[in-house]
């Protein structure tokens, strides 16, 4: 059986092959596959052969002047449990995908939790603004057809129980998350397809990323069932997640660069109502 140093020597044609997989959208044991036949135990070689695939993309990314990567937060391991136990909820993964990192959550927040969410931001609602890239406001944006309201990091119980929760389900400090927003799409309301991290090339990014680095994740939370569309899409890998009250998808993005095929929108809803809850990840502490 192999040892955990040996993941050095996967070759670099085994690694861009494996890339070339995950970019296909194949299942993790296509990758794994070939190591588990040459005596690596299944969980050993899905780290190896991550560690390796991350050492490539970070060469990669030197060699041609990219973006190098950062931590981002990582929930679940290939192949792994089906149930993550929290201290004060027990959350279902419906579905894990290595690139782009999407992972599906079932019942990660209580019926009773969406309809609390919905009562409060309901008054409140104004339309949706915008980080303008170029010039650091919040404005209107035509792609962007929701309405919302921020919440304050841990303003109330609600807010602190499920900011906790999150913390816990993603290991990652709250005090790196932003406030929570709460999202209502009307019939016909959509986000059209956008990146959420921040283009440290242009000039209106500076002043958020003084506030707490690099968006590293994001957590779409579903509040209700939308009667007929309002998916979660990623064009790049031609995938949706539907909206389902309860569940919430998750992904993360590295480094700010297309590469991480984090493209992604909020399909037009087609009848009813669709309010999400949205949580943003930092790479440092948000203030």
């Amino acid at each position: 059986m192999q040892n955990e140093s040996e993941h050095r020597r996967l070759s670099v044609e085994f690694v861009e092959w494996a890339l070339l997989q995950a970019q296909a959208g194949a299942n993790p044991e296509v990758m794994l596959g070939p190591l588990i036949e040459q005596g690596w135990e299944e969980g050993a070689a899905a780290d190896a052969l991550d560690d390796a695939m991350r050492d490539y993309l970070q060469r990669h990314a030197q060699d041609h002047g990219l973006p190098t990567s950062l931590p981002v937060p990582s929930p679940v391991r290939n192949n792994d449990t089906g149930e993550i136990v929290l201290p004060d909820r027990n959350v279902r993964v419906l579905c894990n995908m290595l690139l782009p990192r999407v992972v599906v959550f079932g019942s990660l927040l209580s019926d009773e939790e969406c309809a609390a969410f919905i009562e409060l931001a309901r008054p409140r609602l104004r339309r949706s603004d915008t980080l303008n890239l170029d010039t650091g406001a919040d404005e209107p944006n035509d792609g962007r057809t929701s309405e919302g309201v921020y919440l304050q990091r841990g303003q109330d119980a609600l807010c602190q129980r499920v900011e906790g929760r999150i913390a816990a389900l993603l290991d990652w400090p709250v005090e790196n998350g932003e406030g929570l927003q709460i999202l209502r799409y009307g019939p016909g309301a959509e986000y059209k397809p956008h990146h959420d991290y921040f283009d440290p090339a242009r000039p209106g990014s500076a002043k958020t990323l003084a506030r707490g680095g690099q968006r590293v994740a994001s957590l779409v939370m579903y509040l209700n069932t939308p009667e007929r569309g309002g998916a979660t899409v990623f064009p790049d890998v031609h995938f949706e997640v539907s909206a389902i009250r309860g569940n919430a998808v998750f992904f993360s993005y590295d480094r700010p660069h297309p590469m991480t095929k984090t493209l992604h929108g909020g399909a037009p809803v087609h009848a009813g109502e669709k309010w999400i809850l949205t949580k943003w990840l930092r790479s440092g502490e948000h203030h």
